[in-house]
């Protein structure tokens, strides 16, 4: 479903060359973000400033200095945050020791962890009641690994990353397994280590639907149909946005040179040599006024016509938790 070009250009272009912007819809936030987000403003407007919020609530510069300006306190761990103070756990979610420890404390705290996060904490538990071993598909020292992995006691979840990985694992065929995966991982990449563990343990038990969150998904596929028409995608994200840095990847693979930015003072003017078509998106916890500066952006450089792709419609929201309904 694509929509029409718009012109876009700055007026006093004269005879620069023109070029192509393709936008992918869907971009940008997901349900998760949104909430996250909510969560923290209702926060501060329920106990008023300062509320401190464990880890980046998403992972986004932008977003996290607009919630500072408002009153947001982000600190590392639990320990730097006043007993009398409210705190937010990060969407990421968090290992059981850190609710376990706000409660010891008698602290108020908001838990926004995205709901699709918290459906995999509870699949690892209910697998774990089966007595199966838990291979969880993840990144090392990501915060959703960090906190998925706290749901259950050392040494009952084993962490890979690659099909090189499932080679090393453990484990023999009487074993009893099981597998989950972080939410926003490559979708194509993590079919790789599923098939590798299914063959190499044709009894490993896997979740009744995919792990990986619809978001996640519905931004790679609007990647893959951009990179077929482009010479180049940009995604505007965090470096540290697994989302994001797997819509690059996602683009790479097709042979579509990807490249993440934070802001649009980052687009250097020589990446668009040669390039008569760019694809545009955004991972998961990036806003859409870092999109409209990309455009805004692209158009003082060339003559821009904009065209919207779309490839899934998205229309999830979550709950806020009672305490803030």
């Amino acid at each position: 479903m694509n929509a029409p070009f718009q012109d876009q250009s700055a007026p006093d272009h004269g005879d620069k060359r023109p070029l192509d912007l393709l936008i992918a819809a869907p971009r940008g936030f997901c349900a998760g973000v949104d909430r996250a987000i909510e969560i923290v403003e209702k926060s501060l407007e329920k106990y008023g400033a300062p509320v401190y919020v464990r880890h980046e609530i998403v992972h986004n510069k932008y977003v996290v200095e607009g919630l500072k300006a408002k009153g947001a306190i982000f600190v590392k761990e639990l320990d730097e945050v006043p007993t009398d103070a409210p705190v937010v756990f990060s969407a990421h979610g968090v290992p059981k020791s850190v609710p376990a420890e706000a409660e010891r404390r008698a602290m108020i705290y908001v838990d926004a962890t995205c709901p699709l996060v918290s459906k995999v904490h509870r699949q690892a538990e209910r697998l774990l009641e089966k007595g199966r071993h838990i291979i969880f598909i993840g990144h090392e020292g990501h915060p959703e690994v960090v906190g998925t992995m706290g749901q259950v006691a050392e040494g009952e979840m084993t962490l890979v990353e690659t099909v090189e990985d499932v080679a090393e694992l453990p484990f023999g065929p009487d074993d009893r397994l099981a597998y989950l995966t972080q939410t926003t991982l490559s979708v194509d990449d993590t079919a790789e280590v599923i098939a590798a563990l299914t063959a190499r343990f044709p009894d490993i038990r896997g979740p009744k639907a995919e792990d990986i969150c619809y978001a996640t998904s519905n931004r790679q596929a609007a990647v893959k149909e951009l990179a077929e028409e482009c010479d180049l995608v940009l995604v505007v994200g965090a470096p540290n946005s697994s989302n994001s840095l797997r819509l690059v990847e996602v683009a790479e693979r097709l042979g579509t040179p990807g490249r993440l930015i934070q802001r649009a003072e980052e687009i250097a003017p020589d990446w668009l040599e040669g390039v008569d078509t760019v694809g545009l998106t955004a991972g998961a916890s990036a806003p859409e006024v870092l999109v409209r500066e990309v455009v805004d952006a692209l158009a003082r450089l060339r003559k821009v016509r904009e065209r919207t792709v779309t490839t899934a419609e998205e229309n999830m929201v979550f709950k806020l938790p009672r305490q803030l309904r």
